[in-house]
């Protein structure tokens, strides 16, 4: 059950808090939900972003509504873009990235293709993609923001919060923020005191019990392999 001060924490410093724990982490305090399930290539190495969605519903092969995107975007946000069907188009380059840098995105995670990716790691912002390919996009149709889309099997919705860095991303639906940060806080203290005990040198196998549970098996098998008739 998430707190009174939990449900009080501003935005900027939940997202920071999953952000520094990482998408491991959160996926696997979110109850194994959540998992944006393709390879994603990380265009800045070293980055992790956690930040509220602007959902980009672009037309096929098309990128206008990106264009329209730079015009509604708020500090702190986390770009999604996504067509009806993912294909290796370049959907940004740099220009749009700066404009993007410039509005205060936190990052960008692009459900197609990158270019210009030398001068988009110069500029820093940090940008997840399915793909690099130079191959340009129409600007023939607005598409939609602020809509559902689905990338990699899953939702994403306005507002949900995606987490993003080396591992991939996962995304928190907004109703479920509160009891994900409890979940994820509690997983990292435990997390720490494994990791003391390991420092210490015992053996995973023997603290979460699997000698114990391989040993009984061993038993079993061997019982009843002597059972057996012969």
């Amino acid at each position: 059950m998430s707190t009174d001060s939990d449900m009080s924490t501003d935005l900027d410093t939940i997202c920071r808090e999953l952000a520094d724990a990482g998408v491991a982490t959160v996926y696997e305090a979110a109850g194994r939900q959540g998992m944006v399930d393709v390879e994603l290539q990380q265009i800045v190495p070293g980055t992790r972003v956690a930040g509220p969605a602007r959902v980009v519903a672009c037309a096929q092969d098309d990128n206008f509504a990106v264009h329209r995107a730079m015009s509604v975007l708020q500090r702190g946000e986390v770009l999604v873009l996504a067509m009806p069907e993912p294909r290796a188009v370049g959907l940004v380059g740099d220009l749009l990235i700066t404009q993007a840098k410039v509005r205060g995105a936190a990052a960008m995670l692009v459900d197609a293709a990158v270019r210009d990716v030398d001068d988009v790691r110069e500029l820093g912002l940090p940008v997840w993609t399915r793909w690099v390919r130079v191959r340009g996009a129409r600007r023939t149709d607005p598409g939609d923001l602020d809509v559902p889309v689905e990338l990699g099997g899953q939702p994403i919705r306005p507002g949900d919060v995606v987490v993003l860095d080396r591992d991939g991303a996962v995304v928190v639906p907004q109703a479920g923020l509160p009891g994900v940060l409890d979940a994820t806080r509690a997983r990292l203290a435990r997390e720490a005191r494994m990791r003391e005990r390991l420092l210490a040198g015992e053996l995973s196998y023997d603290i979460h019990g699997l000698r114990e549970i391989h040993e009984e098996r061993e038993f079993h098998r061997q019982d009843e392999k002597e059972r057996s008739p012969r």
